[in-house]
């Protein structure tokens, strides 16, 4: 073999290696998981980066003849994670103290969330969602024929979703909401009766999450339109504590305005609440450090004199 050839050969298998290396380069790499399927990137959601509003999550109740409470706590615990997903709120783990169940609300017609209002302000809670199960039904429907028969399920839960606003001391949100499940199960003519009971709780639990998740968006929807509301917890020499802090999303030097509590307006001749008025603005504060689990320290930026009780909004 000539010298010529050697070269011939050689550069020949350079230009193939450097063809599979630019063939390598350019096909992506493809991700799979322990079985062998394909893994799709999950794209970014756009993260929340303004003041959280706390919230109140009162434990919805079921007044549907199936599910029982199972369903009612599965309800409550989807809104829990699906609320905690959007990074829009605050759940007050102690809220439920403070205004009991969905059913205690539903008992006095609302006029407890009224009366709890201005306890609720001095609490942080900008927000009280609470609701019921209005219907849960799983209609089946057999073949007629075989040892093995496929079975066709239908399953709906209907749920009643509220939103009151405590800073405007009124409801902003009711909404029913339905969720459908479909089903396919192919089971024995004799099929054990607890088997049959969890397949149908399954369903039924699966039904509400759905529904829960319809719900959501409204909820966003109509919420991202209302201001955050603070308050003043406590005044030390110079320095002012904000019930909100660095969980809530306050940064250091954020400015905030002091108002006064707003004034209820309520309708001459039916007696009806309309709504709060805005409170007056006494000054500003800005924010220096944080305290506690949520709290933040503020000193005077601008105006008058600022009372323990005051509101602040984000100015």
């Amino acid at each position: 073999m000539t010298f010529t050839t050697r070269i011939k050969k050689s550069s020949t298998l350079c230009l193939i290696i450097v063809i599979v290396a630019v063939a390598a380069c350019s096909t992506p790499f493809i991700r799979r998981d322990s079985q062998g399927k394909r893994v799709v990137p999950k794209s970014s959601a756009k993260q929340f980066t303004g003041i959280k509003k706390k919230l109140a999550l009162l434990r919805f109740f079921n007044e549907a003849p199936y599910g029982g409470d199972d369903l009612a706590i599965t309800v409550t615990e989807e809104f829990r994670k699906e609320i905690g997903k959007t990074g829009e709120f605050i759940i007050d783990e102690e809220a439920q103290v403070l205004f009991g169940p969905s059913k205690e609300i539903y008992a006095g017609g609302g006029v407890k969330l009224v009366q709890l209002s201005r306890r609720s302000k001095q609490a942080g809670i900008n927000l009280v969602i609470f609701g019921r199960i209005v219907e849960a039904r799983v209609r089946e429907r057999p073949d007629e024929i075989g040892v093995i028969r496929e079975t066709k399920s239908h399953t709906e839960v209907k749920i009643e979703i509220k939103v009151f606003d405590v800073n405007a001391n009124k409801e902003i949100l009711s909404e029913n909401l339905d969720g459908f499940v479909d089903d396919k199960a192919y089971r024995m003519f004799a099929t054990d009766p607890e088997e049959l009971l969890s397949y149908r709780r399954d369903l039924l639990r699966y039904s509400g999450q759905v529904a829960v998740r319809m719900a959501i968006p409204k909820i966003l929807g109509i919420t991202t339109k209302l201001d955050w509301v603070g308050r003043v917890a406590k005044i030390i020499g110079s320095k002012i504590y904000i019930n909100a802090g660095r969980n809530s999303g306050l940064q250091i030097s954020d400015i905030l305005k002091v108002i006064t509590e707003g004034q209820e307006v309520y309708d001459p001749e039916t007696g009806a609440l309309i709504g709060v008025s805005k409170g007056e603005i006494k000054g500003t504060v800005e924010i220096i450090d944080y305290f506690g689990l949520d709290g933040a320290i503020a000193v005077l930026h601008s105006g008058g004199q600022v009372n323990e009780g005051d509101y602040v909004q984000l100015y």
